[in-house]
């Protein structure tokens, strides 16, 4: 195969992030299934960061790459976890607007176009687009935390969001840079996105059971860590200031607003 087609393609219109560790059965599938989907926006790019995993995980990577010149892969020396899995694909990412999915195959790609599609239709006002998952194939153990969470979240922070932690999401990566990171962010974006000025649009995506194995991250379940971030974020939200407009001074200076929102 010539060298040159293992090049990402230029000015890639979306780039979609997949983080993963151990998800070596997972890869082939959820990898053609994206494919697919995004057919119809190429160009584009995918970028798998590897969260330092143990098992094939980085070979089933190296056989996906062989004959896909968009697909990219990323790769923490060791495990760092989710939130920052995904804050290395988006800092990496080539194009303005990112999605999210997790490497399980809960997440149907199939949803990638309509995200996308509401991001675009809400206009630069808008920064994220959120899936929200009906048909839930977790536990009822589960879903009855994640109901309780996704509840006391929202009385709190009064963010609009039914389920905040929907891997699936379309945002314009220069907002998503400017939000404040710490661990769990990815479950924290509506709230936050709308901290900066933005708007969140919604659309129902349909969960499904993950392929293979078992679950290799932390869950927004373990109640004292998601407590805490909640209390961060809704500091953050209430020490949150204006931002001035800017304008430098000096014969045939262009004026430059801080405060303008980018596309």
């Amino acid at each position: 195969m010539e060298r040159a087609s293992l090049n990402p393609s230029p000015e890639p219109r979306l780039t979609v992030v997949v983080p993963v560790r151990n998800e070596a059965g997972n890869i082939a599938s959820l990898v053609a299934e994206i494919e697919t989907a995004c057919a119809g926006l190429a160009p584009f790019e995918v970028i798998y960061v590897d969260d330092g995993s143990s098992d094939a995980t980085p070979e089933r990577l190296a056989e996906a790459r062989a004959t896909r010149p968009w697909l990219r892969v990323l790769r923490h020396a060791a495990s760092a976890g989710q939130s920052a899995a995904v804050r290395s694909g988006v800092a990496a990412a080539r194009a303005p607007v990112v999605a999210t999915l997790d490497g399980d195959g809960q997440n149907d790609p199939v949803f990638i176009p309509a995200l996308v599609a509401a991001l675009e239709e809400a206009g630069p006002a808008a920064a994220l687009a959120q899936g929200q998952r009906t048909g839930r194939r977790d536990g009822r153990f589960k879903m009855l935390q994640s109901r309780i969470a996704n509840g006391v979240r929202g009385r709190i922070l009064r963010d609009a969001t039914r389920d905040t932690g929907c891997g699936l999401k379309v945002f314009r990566r220069a907002v998503y840079l400017r939000l404040p990171y710490f661990d769990a962010l990815h479950r924290f974006m509506p709230a936050l996105v709308a901290r900066e000025g933005y708007g969140v649009v919604h659309r129902d995506v349909i969960d499904r059971p993950r392929f293979t194995g078992a679950s290799n991250y932390g869950l927004f379940d373990r109640l004292w860590v998601g407590l805490l971030d909640l209390a961060g974020v809704w500091w953050l939200i209430r020490r949150k200031r204006p931002t001035p407009a800017v304008a430098e001074i000096g014969a045939g200076a262009a004026p430059a607003e801080a405060g303008e929102r980018p596309c």
